[in-house]
């Protein structure tokens, strides 16, 4: 029920003003006064997304936490977003967001009423096969030659190079293919 409140709240807002600064200013002033402020809106959300990854890609830089950055870069994104919004109200709210200090005091009253109730932080330190990447530890991939220490075992022969025109491609029916030069046989261009 909470979640409605502002949703019914927020348009009886928006008409009261523009009736009242219509009432003022004048109707065209204020349609003038609306798009002005969308407008603005969409530069600011337009400037701030190249402003905020490059304030976070410098607060990484000097290894310092990107979370201030990335807060306020979020609040000036809502602050644009709030002034696209037809409506006067949201606009002035999108204004008041623009302002550092403003920002700061949200993110200070919503950082006190956070609570971190856990954190945690685990690391296996493994050598071998577990240890590669693309290994398998879950055991998802466990074949026969799999055992249980990370070992995979297998079994291999060394076997020479066959002879000149069969590695390089000819048949035993003679001369068919003219014989490659330049390439070891493994791949074919």
């Amino acid at each position: 029920m909470w979640l409605l409140l502002p949703f019914v709240i927020l348009p009886i807002v928006e008409i009261a003003l523009f009736i009242q600064v219509g009432g003022a200013i004048g109707v065209l002033p204020t349609i003038a006064l609306v798009l002005a402020s969308a407008v603005a809106g969409v530069a600011v959300m337009r400037h701030q997304g190249a402003r905020a990854a490059l304030d976070v890609q410098r607060a990484m830089q000097d290894f310092r936490d990107p979370a201030r950055p990335m807060a306020h870069g979020a609040l000036v994104m809502i602050a644009g977003l709030l002034m696209v919004v037809p409506g006067l109200f949201t606009s002035t709210l999108g204004l008041l967001l623009l302002i550092p200090a403003v920002r700061s005091l949200i993110l200070r009253q919503m950082a006190a009423r956070m609570r971190v109730t856990g954190a945690g932080f685990s690391y296996r330190q493994s050598y071998g096969a577990e240890g590669d990447f693309g290994a398998d530890p879950a055991g998802l991939r466990r074949g026969p030659g799999w055992r249980e220490d990370g070992v995979i075992d297998g079994e291999y022969s060394v076997q020479d190079d066959p002879p000149g025109p069969v590695r390089e491609g000819l048949t035993d029916q003679g001369d068919a293919a003219p014989p490659r030069r330049g390439n070891s046989g493994w791949t074919r261009h």
